[in-house]
């Protein structure tokens, strides 16, 4: 293939994303839904020190995890994250199925998101929301509202992604401000207004249930927790700054996302003595606001909500598009992937499959979240494991003839990350782990599986069809062999 077929086949993305855009991409998705809505399950399963505790050591595994994104973005800042990084540790196959995998936790927040947004709904305006039953799944009672409004949301969030990544990236903005002047505001006012918050948040551990374990069950969700840092090199290529800074981005939106979460488990604990006595059991957050702060807390809680799910769905958008774009120029999907709009450059029919598989979401209720959160956290560990990888390879812990980057600590952070991946999966995939997925999990995730042969047998025989050259620059940009990195990846194939 010449240089000039190349360049007329290897379509390329707009540089329009600012810094702030890409911090916002990053703390907003990571944060969404979860830290308004399931304070109150991970109490029961941990209690309030314990999910802390988790969320907090799951914000030091993604930080080390994040090292390794900062190395591969600066050496190669283009789209495909997870996926480009398994073809630079182990070739193509492996890549497929990272970008697989990651799809599914990328396209399953969507569908989170979408779903939380008729939660909140039911919880401001349960009269309205409980009109029209159609049935239930696993005891969750489904409505007509809550379909139709989640089925809006999706449709007007995959309008607004196929205008152009600089618009969809300042609306992330201005929702992340808000979302954390909301948080800001409620944890200030709920910890002044308590009347011994500390003593209130008691016990600190979930009783009968081994410290270990509680915090086990909170830190096994880490990867769904903080899942939207790895947005950002998905966005890689549509950066208008020095790659370099990527890494100080990631590294503060895992924290910020963090304190968000710590904020949200503390008011929920730290509010009332005993909040068994408060609300029913649709959602205790939202029941304690309400008791403690009134109408105007709930106010605030819901547009701080409405921006965290706002922002997931944006960002989440963006990224599973971006996947589904690289992944279809490296030719590991169908053409009409490729497909980009003449003057913004966005992945237009990538946009539009994920409207596509999540629009049947909403009628399957709300146990179906916890079912799709478990797929998530296995879809995204796998492509950290490879992500990890891929930057312990192009690494030395000493000076190398090869023209590797020597960094002993980059490398036993990379090392620390493959390592905490692995740890993630045996906690979701092991059936004794006290985080093992539920069976309905289980079908689910083998479904997806089946559904990627499916989609590998049909483009194999292009995809390994390619040589190392055009495989190399279709995913990296590069020729194959313009770095000793794209070498060692030519000579998997």
């Amino acid at each position: 293939m010449t240089q000039q077929t190349n360049d007329q086949a290897r379509r390329k993305l707009k540089k329009t994303l600012s810094p702030a855009s890409v911090f916002a991409i990053a703390l907003g998705s990571s944060v969404g839904w979860g830290a308004f809505i399931l304070p109150g399950d991970w109490i029961q399963q941990a209690g309030p020190v314990g999910a802390m505790i988790g969320l907090f050591i799951g914000a030091l595994l993604m930080m080390v995890i994040a090292s390794s994104y900062g190395v591969l973005i600066q050496k190669f800042p283009v789209s495909g994250g997870g996926f480009t990084y398994a073809y630079i540790a182990a070739g193509k196959i492996w890549a497929f199925i990272a970008g697989w995998f990651l799809s599914l936790g990328y396209i399953a927040i969507v569908a989170l998101n979408a779903s939380a947004f008729s939660l909140l709904l039911k919880f401001l305006a349960p009269d309205f929301m409980h009109q029209v039953y159609l049935y239930s799944v696993a005891g969750w009672d489904v409505y007509l509202p809550e379909v139709v409004i989640s089925t809006a949301l999706l449709l007007l969030f995959a309008v607004l992604n196929t205008t152009g990544t600089e618009i969809s990236g300042k609306l992330q903005f201005y929702f992340s401000i808000l979302l954390v002047l909301g948080v800001v505001i409620l944890g200030g006012v709920t910890f002044g207004l308590a009347t011994d918050p500390i003593d209130n948040m008691k016990p600190f551990f979930k009783e009968g249930q081994p410290i270990l374990v509680s915090i086990l069950l909170i830190l096994s969700i880490a990867p769904w927790a903080y899942v939207g840092f790895d947005n950002v090199p998905q966005a890689a290529e549509e950066f208008n700054f020095k790659p370099h800074i990527a890494t100080r981005l990631i590294v503060g939106s895992l924290l910020s996302a963090f304190l968000i979460y710590a904020v949200m488990i503390g008011m929920t604990s730290w509010s009332f003595a005993n909040t068994d006595a408060i609300g029913g059991n649709l959602w205790l957050t939202g029941d304690i606001i309400h008791e403690l702060m009134g109408p105007i807390g709930v106010i605030v809680l819901a547009i701080a909500i409405m921006m965290g799910i706002f922002t997931g769905l944006n960002g989440f958008f963006m990224s599973s598009s971006r996947l589904i774009f690289a992944m279809a120029r490296a030719r590991a999907l169908p053409n009409v992937f490729r497909t980009l709009t003449k003057t913004s450059k966005v992945p237009v029919w990538g946009v539009w499959f994920v409207t596509l598989i999540t629009l049947p979401t909403p009628w399957f209720g709300r146990q179906a979240l916890e079912w799709i959160v478990d797929m998530s956290s296995t879809g995204v560990s796998v492509a950290y494991f490879f992500a990890s990888l891929a930057a312990f390879k192009m690494l030395t812990w000493k000076q190398s003839a090869r023209g590797l980057e020597r960094a002993p600590w980059k490398k036993t952070f990379a090392l620390i990350g493959m390592i905490s991946s692995l740890a993630f999966l045996a906690l979701l995939l092991v059936p004794a782990s006290p985080a093992a997925l539920s069976t309905p999990s289980y079908v689910l995730l083998g479904g997806w599986i089946v559904l990627g042969l499916v989609f590998y047998f049909m483009i194999r025989k292009r995809y390994n069809g390619l040589t190392a050259e055009e495989t190399a620059y279709y995913i990296l940009g590069t020729s194959g062999e313009t770095s000793e990195e794209a070498k060692g990846t030519a000579e998997h194939k």
